[in-house]
Order: structure tokens, then sequence, then C-alpha cells
């Protein structure tokens, strides 16, 4: 059974995801439809990446995935499938796709041509462009069918570190807070370890707090778990999933968590520093 997943910024409360949903649905009954998230917000496209980055690597190869953030239609701008590990990935021609493969090239880009007569009416992307082609996909039909090779899409860049070696300190920003409140940044682990070379300690600082120890993992946190609640609320920083940076509260949430006491938002720096 094919699978094709939903990701967008149209939240829950609107008709366009179920819209899709029966787009789809309409055109091949068959097909497994999953959810990886609605409630991206309005437009971010950095969010969008690093969500979706996370989450569909976990899928079969040959599932067909539609990104529905910033996709309103615009005549001037393309909408793009792009071919990867014998996956598909549809979304506008606005960079999002760039942020998630900025690591990797794809096999192929199309841009899709389902409505590129002058006399094609397209209301909504998702349903009008992004579904007919995607249940072709689905239904083992050629790309090459729905869409024109291309070689270049708009390309964004994430914000990336700064390592300061004369100064011996890394520059880094806060780039997505997730539903606990965690805080996480772009600084990685790799460009941690070269940065730390030579040095016996480290200084995370933020605003007018700091931390001096990264776990490695949010359970690390606790040292012995017959008094586990008491560790309830202490502030740590750890390397997280994606190998990033990630400030927390030890079962913290979006009340009480690391978003909430350390007053940090979006595009905030952080900085470590060695010595």
């Amino acid at each position: 059974m094919s699978i094709i997943t939903l990701t967008s910024d149209f939240g829950n409360l609107d008709y366009r995801v179920a819209a899709m949903k029966g787009k789809i649905l309409s055109l091949n009954p068959e097909v497994n439809i999953v959810d990886i998230t609605h409630d991206i917000q309005a437009f971010n496209l950095i969010q969008t990446s690093y969500i979706f980055r996370n989450a569909h690597k976990y899928f079969p190869k040959g599932s067909i995935h539609i990104l529905s953030v910033d996709s309103f239609f615009h005549k001037s701008r393309k909408n793009i499938v792009y071919k990867s590990d014998g996956s598909y990935f549809l979304a506008s021609d606005n960079g999002l796709l760039s942020l998630i493969f900025f690591d990797i090239k794809p096999e192929a880009i199309y841009e899709i041509t389902l409505n590129s007569r002058f006399d094609d009416i397209v209301s909504f992307t998702s349903t009008d462009i992004f579904v007919p082609a995607a249940v072709h996909l689905a239904n083992g039909g050629l790309p090459e069918v729905i869409g024109r090779k291309i070689d270049s899409v708009k390309e964004l860049l994430f914000p990336k570190p700064v390592h300061n070696e004369s100064e011996r300190m890394i520059i880094g920003e806060v780039m997505y807070i997730d539903n606990f409140g965690n805080i996480i940044s772009n600084i990685n682990k790799e460009i941690f370890e070269v940065a730390s070379k030579g040095a016996q300690n480290f200084t995370i600082k933020f605003r007018n707090l700091s931390l001096s120890k990264i776990f490695l993992s949010h359970t690390e946190v606790v040292s012995d778990w017959e008094r586990e609640t008491e560790y309830h609320g202490q502030s740590a920083a750890i390397f997280n999933d994606s190998q990033l940076l990630e400030l927390t509260i030890y079962k913290g949430s979006k009340k009480n968590g690391a978003k909430s006491l350390f007053g940090l938002n979006v595009g905030e720096n952080i900085y470590i520093e060695f010595f």
C-alpha cells in the first residue's frame, strides 16, 4: 500500500487538511495517509525543515511526502518535486526543500506542470497540484509525466554557528522550541568537539544564565532513580537526537519548561566559552 504523508501550516481547525485527504481518497481510496504535523507556525520554513527532517527518515522508501507550508498559489512561483533515495517530496519552490536536503543532493528535481495551461484555475495548491501529483507517483507513475526536469530551485541556508578561534568561543542561536519547551540551538556536536580540543572546561551562556555540563540524554540528568522526583525542574544541556545542543528542564512542559524559565526566543544567541 502506498504512503502519502502530509505536513502543513494549516492547523486542524479549518477545512484544508480534510480537503487534502478527501481529494487523495477520491483519486485512490487505497492510499495510506499519514499526518506528520499540521501545527507548523504559519510560513515557518526553519521549523518545518527541523521537524520534517527528523521525521521522514523513519518512513519506508517509496513514500510520497507533501509539504504544504507557505504553499498558497502564485503564478510566478513553481511547485516542485524532489526525488531522493526512492521517495518523493512535493513543495512550493520557496526554499524549504533546500533546507531539508542541505547536505544531500537529490537524484532529480522536477517542476510540476499539471496545471501549466493558462485556462487551468488553481484555487488551492495542495488539492489542485500537490495531491494529483502525489497520487500519480503513489500509483507508480513516472515523475516525467507530471513535470519537467529542472536544474535549479530557490535555496535557503540555515543560520550557522560561528567558531571564533581567537576568543575560544562558539556563537550560535536558538533555532527551534519544541512541545516540551526545550530550546534547540544550531550548535551541533561536531563543531563543539572541534572547538573544545585542548580545553579543560567550558561554559554555555545565554542571557544572564550559564551551564557548565552537557549530558548525553534527558534521563542522564537523573543520577539516582530512587530520588527521581527531586530532579524535576533541574536545568540541563544535552546533545539531542539530531546532535544539536538543547537546553532543557527535566520533565518540563510548555508552562514550566526551558522556554518559560530561561525566557529565550527563536533567534537569540547562545554562547559557549572554552578555557
